[in-house]
């Protein structure tokens, strides 16, 4: 018997889509909300092909707070929400910051209020370590300080999470997970499913990828005298699957064990920081792939270095990454290899 629904908003993005997948081989059954601003349509063929599932559509937006209600009054036995949908890109949000605030802001306060309504008291909300802005102190532990974020970007999830915190206070029932995300890469090994940005990437491994298979002339590496031992900025990059099944260990933790907890945050991440220049010379030696690279300017809200401390999620959530950063980046080159395939078919 299944485990009921888990309304997955931004569940056909990146990360989202190969959280249903690991939502399915757990049990429950995912009810995708998404508008497809950023992803394709197809990763819903894709995401049936690899599950054997059918999936729950229903496409719209979030900030719509009509849909909204219809979305959830069309699905019966919700158990929980996981909330994704949101603009995600650093550069973008610092050139175009009240398209983040309307957005991210908005969605997150229609979704409580559309749980509210229907009772629904579980969520796991999908945060980042941008909320820390640039640490003092690394390896990052759950403790640590929120400072000034570094983008609009990552002042949304400061933001949302203290929405969040102040609806918890004022409700009884209501509890949340929030997963504070370090870098997510990789693909589903099957390479059906993985990360297709809209337009030219904002994250380091699809513009590798996409530079190694010719459809970008160069890789540009933004900074090369950070305090970093090479130059170039670290960060925790952690296999995307790996990141999917931390939402089922949070999910289980509040509706399988009745958690009486209202509010509980953990990083996940490896607990390993890279340099972006480890990250290209580890692709070309795990893909014998030589990439056309060359260092900018600093990008504007990119924090030097942060790596996870993850000590708490795998005690609490009982929950561990399993792939490397070399599988990760293999993954994410045999679905770039796949995308054309895919896309045209």
């Amino acid at each position: 018997m299944g485990k009921g629904k888990i309304v997955v908003t931004g569940g056909a993005g990146y990360i989202g889509s190969h959280t249903c997948v690991e939502l399915i081989n757990a049990g429950y059954t995912p009810v995708i909300i998404d508008n497809f601003s950023n992803s394709e349509k197809f990763v819903i063929d894709k995401l049936e092909t690899l599950t054997n599932s059918k999936i729950i559509l229903e496409e719209g937006d979030c900030n719509d707070i009509d849909f909204l209600r219809f979305a959830f009054n069309n699905n019966t036995e919700i158990q929980g929400v996981i909330h994704f949908a949101a603009f995600k890109a650093v550069g973008e949000s610092s050139s175009n910051p009240l398209k983040y605030y309307e957005n991210n802001l908005l969605s997150t306060v229609n979704l409580l209020k559309i749980m509210d309504e229907e009772n629904i008291r579980n969520l796991v909300f999908s945060s980042s370590c941008t909320v820390y802005g640039q640490p003092d102190v690394l390896p990052v532990t759950e403790e640590s300080p929120i400072k000034p974020a570094e983008s609009p970007y990552g002042r949304t999830k400061q933001i949302c999470e203290d929405i969040l915190s102040d609806f918890v206070r004022a409700s009884n029932n209501f509890r949340f997970i929030s997963l504070r995300y370090f870098n997510p890469i990789g693909a589903h090994p099957s390479g059906l499913i993985g990360e297709l940005p809209l337009g030219t990437p904002n994250n380091l491994v699809p513009y590798i990828t996409q530079t190694a298979a010719g459809l970008r002339e160069q890789l540009t590496i933004f900074g090369d005298d950070y305090n970093t031992p090479d130059g170039t900025c670290i960060r925790d990059y952690i296999h995307v699957v790996d990141l999917s099944k931390a939402h089922i260990a949070a999910l289980n933790k509040m509706v399988m064990s009745n958690n009486l907890i209202q509010k509980e945050i953990y990083n996940i991440g490896t607990g390993k920081g890279y340099s972006v220049m480890e990250v290209v010379t580890t692709f070309e030696k795990a893909t014998n792939q030589k990439l056309n690279y060359t260092i900018g300017n600093r990008r504007s809200g990119d924090v030097e270095k942060v790596f996870a401390d993850v000590t708490k999620a795998q005690h609490e959530l009982n929950w561990k990454t399993e792939r490397s950063l070399e599988q990760s980046l293999t993954d994410a080159w045999n679905w770039q290899q796949n995308i054309s395939n895919i896309v045209n078919n």
